[in-house]
């Protein structure tokens, strides 16, 4: 039987088949030993309750792990919290880092939203290829037209504490009563309500997938020169880079600095920063070494473990020392 893991709580996973029956089930020993990534949204082969099969992925997101999400949906704040356009840039980035399709989404319309600032989100964004989508939970505003962009896929809401996504998920379908908190006038944000991922039904072909754990993304596991692929507004411009590292920071003849009045600043500024974060996984490259062997291998589209190094030479070892008997028996006749 085949069907897609639509909820993990604990180390049972939820499973529905293309009938829209739900099972509960446990994965196969192999697939542990073979520690192998089981997560939200991956599509499965099961039998008796026991999941014995991973298909292959269309789309994966490392942390927080989902599978097989068509887009992602950034949610922002207005208000309360205050737009930040640092974490804002962060899910763009990551969500290119991942080659999978954007949706921008402001929510809290209610709270206000002035002409000089709405302006400023379309200018940054639509020249990127972004269109915004403007939203208010609370009054229903917005909601059809992100309803209509979410029809037929399944898309991973992501965004800050507070921003409102729970609300906007229960606005779409009041039926789903997700929990919600209000915004700490303490420190500026929300708590997490989202506890686990979980693909939420909006219908028979919609699904959205309210995540914890975007906000702690750091760009600690790429490259400095790899940052700029990330930024469309930035890397058009490296080709006039006369250096081909050019990290566009305070280099000579760096193309990106001779157009940085048509970068807007928080865009760059962002750039920055996830630079900072990059360097620091270069010097843990450079020090520490990354490199780990994978515990299993892709063989005729289905994944087996793969014998460790120690294991193999182990093999090999006994395999001489069985030649050297052969040839020892075969010079003592």
């Amino acid at each position: 039987m085949k069907g897609q893991i639509f909820k993990i709580f604990s180390d049972l996973f939820y499973v529905k088949d293309i009938d829209g029956n739900i099972f509960q089930c446990k994965i196969r020993e192999i697939l542990k030993k073979q520690k192998t990534s089981v997560v939200t949204g991956d599509f499965v082969e099961f039998e008796n309750d026991v999941i014995s099969n991973i298909l292959p992925r269309k789309s994966f997101i490392r942390r927080p792990a989902v599978a097989n999400v068509d887009q992602i949906v950034i949610v922002s704040a207005l208000k309360q919290p205050e737009l930040d356009f640092n974490q804002l840039d962060r899910y763009i980035a990551l969500a290119k880092y991942y080659n999978i399709p954007i949706v921008l989404c402001f929510n809290k319309e209610d709270l206000g939203l002035d002409n000089e600032m709405q302006d400023k989100i379309v200018s940054i964004y639509e020249d990127i290829g972004y269109k915004p989508i403007f939203t208010s939970a609370l009054e229903k505003n917005g909601i059809k037209g992100l309803y209509n962009i979410l029809k037929g896929k399944t898309s991973a809401l992501c965004g800050n504490s507070g921003v409102g996504k729970s609300s906007l998920v229960n606005a779409l379908n009041p039926d789903v009563h997700l929990k919600t908190k209000s915004v700490s006038d303490k420190i500026n944000r929300g708590t997490h309500t989202t506890r686990h991922c979980e693909i939420v039904p909006l219908d028979n072909e919609t699904g959205i997938i309210d995540t914890p754990g975007f906000s702690n993304v750091k760009f600690d596991f790429i490259l400095p020169a790899e940052v700029d692929t990330l930024f469309d507004d930035i890397s058009k411009y490296n080709k006039n880079c006369k250096y081909s590292d050019c990290l566009h920071i305070n280099e000579t003849g760096c193309g990106v600095l001779a157009n940085i009045e048509n970068i807007p600043q928080s865009r760059y500024e962002s750039y920055l920063s996830f630079v900072k974060e990059a360097f620091e996984f270069k010097e843990k490259v450079k020090y520490n070494g990354v490199k780990t062997e994978t515990h299993q291998k892709l063989h005729n589209n289905k994944s087996i473990a793969k014998i460790s190094e120690k294991k193999r030479q182990s093999g090999r070892n006994t395999l001489k020392q069985k030649i050297y008997k052969e040839l020892e028996n075969n010079e003592n006749e």
